[in-house]
This record gives structure tokens, C-alpha cells and sequence, in this order.
């Protein structure tokens, strides 16, 4: 009937180029060849073994949708990334939002890649401006670091003293 046969997902494929293998703890059967992939239990999914020991485990990570283009992430065929936050998104999904500069989790807001060189360039870039409000103080919430402190207020951005972040919020 099929070179691949799963009796439990009643699946039948002929093109084993794929390398379809079942999870049994999933209960689905997945492609990708199961040595290269490793089931997280807190995760309740299967990820590529290049991130077995540096993902941060979100409970039920892959069991919404991805918060771009809404697909079940659990159930796609496209391949998903796993953020630094923890969250997770379609690859695809993360190289668009990356072309349009955003920089940040769509859900916790905690950026998605190393941005020290670009808070180094905005860091010589308002050095060169005055600020007006020399005596104004605001509260911020670093989005990355998650620490609340209170900086002199700037028109362009705010600076995290705890990490040196300036995705922040006031």
C-alpha cells in the first residue's frame, strides 16, 4: 500500500524521503527522521536536537497558533523556530518580521535576536542630541530584562540600566 505505514495515524506514504517517523507522546506522526529530533516534555513537542539544550521551555509552546500568520504551529509542515523568549513562530513568520524591523516576540515583546550593536548606534546617535527634559523622570519596563527603573526622560528612547536595553517601555 505505501513504503511508510503508521498503523496508530492510519497514514500510508510512499515517499520515505521525507522520513516520517511517529511520536508517540505527540501522537502524530512527524518528518525529519527521528535521530535528528528529541521530544521536550514541558514543551509537549518534538524539536530539532540542535536545540536540546539551549531552548527556554514554554508549557504547550507549540500548541497555539503562530502568533503571525494564525496556523496551528503543533500540526504544520512548515518549519517553526523557538525564540529566546521561549515562544514559538513559523520560520517563515520570523524572516518577514524581520525584513519589516520588528525585532521584538509578538507576544512578550522581548527581542528576538542579539541587538547590541544597534543599541550601541543608538547610544552614539543620542549622544549627539540635545534633550530639553534634563530635569523630567519616567519609569520604564525593560521589555528583555523585565527590570523597572527610572531614567531621564528622552523623546526617542529609554535606556535600561540593568541591561543596557532600549526596548523598553514606559
Amino acid at each position: 500500500m505505501g513504503k511508510y505505514f503508521c498503523e496508530v495515524c492510519k497514514l500510508f506514504d510512499d515517499d520515505v524521503s521525507k522520513e516520517q517517523y511517529h511520536c508517540h507522546v505527540c501522537g502524530i506522526c512527524r518528518i525529519g527522521g527521528r535521530e535528528n529530533f528529541f521530544h521536550c516534555s514541558k514543551c509537549g513537542c518534538c524539536y530539532s536536537k540542535v536545540l536540546k539544550n539551549s531552548h527556554a521551555c514554554v508549557e504547550g509552546a507549540m500548541h497555539h497558533d503562530c502568533p503571525i500568520c494564525f496556523e496551528y504551529l503543533f500540526e504544520s509542515r512548515n518549519d517553526v523556530s523557538v525564540l529566546p523568549c521561549g515562544h514559538t513562530i513559523h520560520e517563515k513568520c520570523l524572516k518577514e518580521m524581520k525584513e519589516h524591523c520588528q525585532f521584538a516576540c509578538p507576544l512578550c515583546s522581548k527581542s528576538v535576536c542579539d541587538m547590541s550593536k544597534a543599541w550601541e548606534r543608538l547610544d552614539a546617535e543620542l549622544a549627539t542630541l540635545s534633550n530639553s527634559f534634563d530635569d523630567k523622570m519616567v519609569r520604564i519596563l525593560c521589555n528583555d530584562c523585565g527590570a523597572v527603573s527610572e531614567v531621564q526622560f528622552h523623546l526617542i528612547a529609554h535606556k535600561c540600566h540593568n541591561c543596557k536595553s532600549y526596548n523598553t517601555r514606559q
